[in-house]
């Protein structure tokens, strides 16, 4: 039998990581003025952010291929938790930087972590499921706009909120824990054994490329789609704010049914397909001569780009079980990397060219990841 109740676990820790980073999120406005950071000082911060979670992804990779993911997820899980009161707690700037460092490292780590305990449930399905724990992250995200947003509203203080919801997440991470699968035998690092040499293959080196460019193409979303609107087509804010609402939803719905037709025509076929959708409705969102429009080309890019980036994680997970965790780290890091310098490479070209024309970046990326997906992603490729 399936082993059911570990997929359901390891759909409880992806919808707690979008949970807790969708709780920082939320209150980021509130956590700024509680600790004096300027506008610039904040985008710092968020740079340690980010650059903390890459190293913790390079980190969680060495010790899921020692421990196995399930240790890794459960003390990776307790420890975002744990940690996530901290910016809550900072009053300036230096200790928010520590608490910053902390929650990107740790969040870093259980990104891995949560992802090769999804290949390793995928494996024991022996069927794609891989997209539909992506969806309950996002659903975790969603669920923090809703808690967050009302909490705020309430005027309770931040650092009840962010201890709360840490609380939370120790309870679940302790709750998951026995029904997570432990590693197969034979797909971890024994005490004592030479650890064997994870090569940088042509196929690591592919798969981890199309994670950089569609999560490039995924972060210009989050944050120009929203900016695309009101400067571009003079929508008001609160229009404007509907084009990321539409991304956001087509990308959660699509996740949870992409698994099944990837089950269909494979996962090359699939991500051949979706990307050059991907590239269609971002190429309609500039070209959108209203901003009903391009609400509706958002939407469109959403679906394309929703059920692409699981299959490389699915794909780095099973080229060598025994290093799962070192190649799932550096294909979500570079990933990752894509989906930090998405926005800034946007802004940067919007110093020459218009926004619309900036987006000719994501554009040819997705049409590079539509014709380079097979080639990493059929089955018959060691």
């Amino acid at each position: 039998m399936p082993p059911s109740a570990a997929r359901r676990s390891t759909f409880a820790i992806f919808a707690l990581n979008g949970f807790l980073l969708g709780m920082w999120v939320v209150n980021i406005p509130e956590i700024r003025d509680r600790t004096g950071a300027s506008t610039v000082v904040l985008g710092y911060l968020l740079l340690l952010l980010g650059g903390s979670a890459l190293l913790g992804m390079q980190v969680g990779g060495r010790l899921i291929d020692r421990f196995g993911s399930r240790v890794v997820v459960v003390i990776a899980g307790l420890a975002l938790s744990a940690c996530l009161v901290g910016p809550g707690l900072a009053t300036n700037v230096p200790v928010l930087a520590v608490a910053l460092a902390l929650l990107g490292a740790f969040n870093g780590v259980i990104d891995v972590s949560q992802n090769a305990q999804a290949v390793e449930v995928e494996r024991a399905y022996g069927r794609p499921i891989i997209s539909a724990f992506h969806a309950f992250f996002s659903l975790g995200g969603l669920l923090a706009s809703i808690t967050g947003g009302g909490l705020i509203a309430l005027d309770v203080d931040v650092r009840l909120t962010l201890a709360g919801a840490g609380t939370l997440g120790l309870v679940l991470t302790l709750a998951v824990r026995p029904t997570l699968l432990p590693p197969s035998p034979g797909t971890i690092r024994e005490s004592g054994v030479p650890r064997a040499h994870a090569p940088w293959t042509p196929r690591v080196v592919v798969l981890s490329l199309l994670a950089f460019m569609l999560l490039l193409s995924e972060g210009v979303a989050y944050d120009w789609s929203t900016v695309h609107l009101h400067d571009s087509l003079d929508a008001s804010k609160t229009v404007a704010a509907w084009a990321f609402g539409a991304f956001s939803i087509t990308m959660t719905l699509v996740r949870l049914v992409a698994d099944r037709v990837v089950a269909r025509i494979g996962a090359a076929a699939y991500v051949q397909r979706a990307a050059l959708v991907g590239a269609a409705g971002l190429l309609g969102a500039a070209l959108a001569p209203n901003p009903a429009v391009a609400i509706a080309a958002w939407a469109v890019f959403g679906v394309g780009l929703a059920g692409c980036v699981p299959q490389f994680f699915s794909a780095a997970g099973n080229i060598d079980p025994a290093a799962a965790g070192t190649y799932l780290a550096r294909v979500t890091g570079t990933g990752y990397l894509g989906l930090l310098a998405g926005p800034a490479i946007i802004g940067i070209l919007t110093n020459w060219v218009s926004l619309t024309t900036a987006f000719a970046v994501p554009i040819v990326g997705c049409l590079l990841a539509g014709l380079l997906a097979p080639s990493a992603l059929r089955k018959e490729v060691a």
